[in-house]
């Protein structure tokens, strides 16, 4: 009889277990800077009311996504929040903002929203570390291109950046995805298109002064352009981490490389 009960506690308590799971809320946020609210996915890890403090990963959509992207179309992404027991944010950037303040346009101030003001909402409502070695930043496509442009100016905020299939250098593709929306025309405003490229910003960096992590399939019109970068921060002595494999622009490479991305989030959180 004891053999019995002590059978069905074990079983009870593996069931209980595996119940648990990251819990996602989907928040209002306000930005001053564009006067306007702003929905954002917070995905907290299953043991986060144990917790004092957690680092944090901001991951950003692509261009024409929302802040409901991630959750929706890679859900892999709540169990890395509790096997990492890490806060995953998941901002709105706009149909094609690029994660830039735009000149053009001041309903897209999108550096601000994401590394000031959601920063800072993030770490006064949830039990964050407060500091760049607990924040990292990653996102795919324009959010690729967004994080690595956030992160290389704003390395007092966030420690580790990735990209994946990230739009790194914008010049070769002066007439897509709204980007003249946001800086005017390549032709008109060529020092804009200049000064808010990824690969035009290397001197912004020092060996070791940020986390680096790119990823990017060899079928991706992306391609050529990651290479370059990659090549860039070996000839500047950068280390970072650099990935292909075989895949395209697409949800299913994706929610593959998100997985290497948060453990190397993780790994940087936890070194010594």
């Amino acid at each position: 009889m004891k053999r019995i009960l002590f059978q069905t506690l074990i079983f009870i308590s593996f069931l209980a277990a595996s119940t648990q799971a990251a819990v996602v809320d989907t928040v209002d946020t306000y930005s001053a800077a564009m006067k306007k609210t702003l929905k954002t996915v917070i995905i907290k890890p299953d043991n986060y009311a144990s917790l004092t403090e957690m680092p944090t990963v901001y991951l950003l959509h692509g261009y024409s996504g929302d802040y409901a992207d991630w959750i929706k179309k890679a859900t892999d992404v709540q169990k890395l929040a509790d096997q990492y027991k890490m806060l995953i944010v998941c901002p709105d950037g706009g149909f094609g903002s690029w994660y830039w303040d735009s000149p053009v346009d001041a309903q897209s101030q999108y550096e601000t929203y994401v590394s000031k003001e959601l920063v800072a909402f993030v770490d006064r409502k949830y039990k964050t570390i407060k500091s760049a070695k607990g924040r990292g930043i990653t996102g795919l496509s324009m959010g690729g291109h967004g994080a690595l442009f956030l992160a290389f100016r704003h390395q007092d905020v966030f420690g580790a950046v990735g990209s994946m299939s990230g739009g790194v250098d914008i010049r070769p593709f002066p007439n897509n995805w709204d980007m003249a929306k946001k800086l005017g025309k390549f032709s008109e405003q060529p020092e804009r298109w200049e000064q808010n490229t990824v690969i035009n910003m290397l001197h912004l960096l020092t060996p070791n002064s940020l986390a680096i992590i790119i990823d990017c399939g060899v079928d991706d019109f992306f391609f050529k352009v990651n290479e370059k970068l990659h090549e860039q921060l070996l000839y500047r002595n950068i280390p970072h981490d650099y990935i292909t494999r075989p895949g395209a622009h697409n949800w299913p490479y994706w929610a593959n490389a998100v997985q290497y991305q948060m453990l190397f989030m993780n790994n940087f959180f936890t070194k010594k």
